[in-house]
């Protein structure tokens, strides 16, 4: 087909869909149908429906079709949003916050602001951290059940830079990555943007399928592992120490990089081991104080083994130079004075009344969650499209997000990630109960 011709076909495909002449959810001819009516070879048909995918017109499901999608929500249905409307229930981004936190903070600057060395805290620090906060660290780290020396722990701007050292320091463009089908987004969009390749693991249950993870790995040159094995988010599972060990010794057959990823661990309580205490040699262990503490509070730390260490602090060197001087004092200030593990407490509680909020609301629908956890995942039936549904959500003035922000192989399920910890209890009901409502109108 011309290349004319072939440009034809999608813009005017594309205007239909732009038009509402062809309605979000329709499904569109097979690829072999499309060819056949057009006069087409099956490849150039099947480039006119990749163009429309790259365009973020339609979505391809593997086994089920092409189908059109809702263009009044931006792809990720939220996940991308930089603002929420007035008025509108976030239930896209998780940023707990407790009544009490402000005046702490008060507090700390007061406290900050009579303390002696204030002009330390202008100047560049020691790009890991300064000796004293590091060792601050690795004692709160220590009470947390993660063993590590002051000399292995890195200071960064929060969890997600610490997300962004890792990947940078340790793995270079083309390099494969294996991560849960069903991740983190953010780590999805950092592996993108530096040109890693993901290869997906299958998702369990309870946990990500560890048989295919080793037949992977026998079958490709996989070089590192991401995995949220306490509170894995969207999915809410918290690997059990049976799990753990079997992931690290598959790690350890086939030489893998670990990056483990504890953003939400502090939730949890009696968890097992992390997996740097069963692996050190291989594991890098990021954590921080965003959901613990604050968003606004971008204090961060990588965990690594010591030959790791230099490669690591050249990253943050080139990157950000250091994290700021009196954000880490604050940071330090609550770690030490037992601030941090009270607010984690109540933040426990709070996630705790949250989800029995959720589970009361979206009562007899199949969501999948941890009792302490500030997110649910709320798959859709068989016949249920989430692009529509988070659509009609929006016009109830509820944001949600669907899978495919998280979803890193073909196949995205129809599904909603639910982030309950953004709204106060009522307004959070309220949003659950339309949820609840929508969806089932919906199938």
């Amino acid at each position: 087909m011309p290349r004319a011709r072939y440009k034809t076909l999608v813009d005017r495909l594309a205007a239909d869909i732009r038009a509402s002449r062809l309605l979000p959810g329709s499904r569109l001819p097979t690829h072999r149908a499309l060819a056949a009516e057009h006069g087409l070879a099956l490849v150039t048909a099947s480039r006119v429906y990749a163009e429309l995918q790259r365009m973020g017109l339609v979505s391809c499901e593997t086994g089920r079709g092409t189908f059109v999608r809702d263009i009044s929500m931006p792809p990720g249905l939220g996940i991308d949003q930089k603002t929420v409307a007035q008025g509108m229930a976030d239930l896209n981004f998780n940023y707990p916050a407790l009544p009490a936190q402000a005046e702490l903070l008060r507090g700390a600057l007061r406290q900050l602001a009579a303390s002696g060395d204030l002009e330390a805290l202008l100047r560049y620090q020691p790009h890991a951290g300064r000796p004293h906060e590091r060792a601050c660290v690795a004692r709160h780290l220590a009470a947390r059940g993660l063993q590590v020396d002051a000399a292995q722990v890195l200071i960064v701007n929060g969890a997600q830079q610490g997300l962004a050292v890792a990947l940078m320091a340790s793995l270079k463009p083309g390099d494969v990555i294996a991560a849960d089908a069903l991740t983190y987004s953010g780590f999805k969009v950092l592996a993108e943007a530096l040109h890693l390749e993901i290869v997906a693991i299958p998702v369990l249950e309870h946990g990500p399928d560890l048989a295919a993870l080793q037949r992977l790995c026998a079958s490709r040159r996989v070089k590192a592992l991401y995995s949220m094995p306490t509170l894995h988010n969207p999915l809410g599972w918290v690997l059990d120490t049976a799990q753990r060990e079997q992931l690290v010794a598959i790690a350890r057959r086939h030489d893998l990089l670990i990056i483990e990823d504890a953003a939400y661990a502090f939730l949890v309580e009696d968890a097992p081991v992390p997996l740097f205490s069963l692996a050190p040699e291989r594991t890098l262990h990021i954590c921080g104080l965003s959901k613990s503490v604050a968003t606004g509070l971008r204090v961060g730390f990588i965990s690594a083994p010591l030959e790791r260490v230099a490669s690591l602090e050249r990253v943050i060197r080139a990157t950000t130079w250091n994290t700021p001087g009196v954000l880490t004092a604050i940071a330090c200030q609550w770690l030490e004075d037992g601030t941090v593990m009270q607010l984690e407490e109540h933040k426990r509680d709070d996630a705790r009344r949250r989800q029995q909020v959720a589970a009361e609301a979206l009562a007899g629908l199949p969501c999948q969650s941890h009792p302490l956890s500030y997110f649910l995942w709320l798959p859709l039936q068989e016949d249920a499209r989430a692009d529509r549904v988070a659509a009609a959500l929006k016009d109830e003035q509820v944001a949600v997000s669907t899978a495919e922000p998280f979803a890193v192989s073909a196949h995205v399920p129809h599904a909603l990630r639910l982030a309950l910890g953004s709204v106060d209890l009522a307004i959070l009901r309220q949003a659950l109960l339309k949820v609840r409502w929508v969806v089932q109108a919906q199938t």
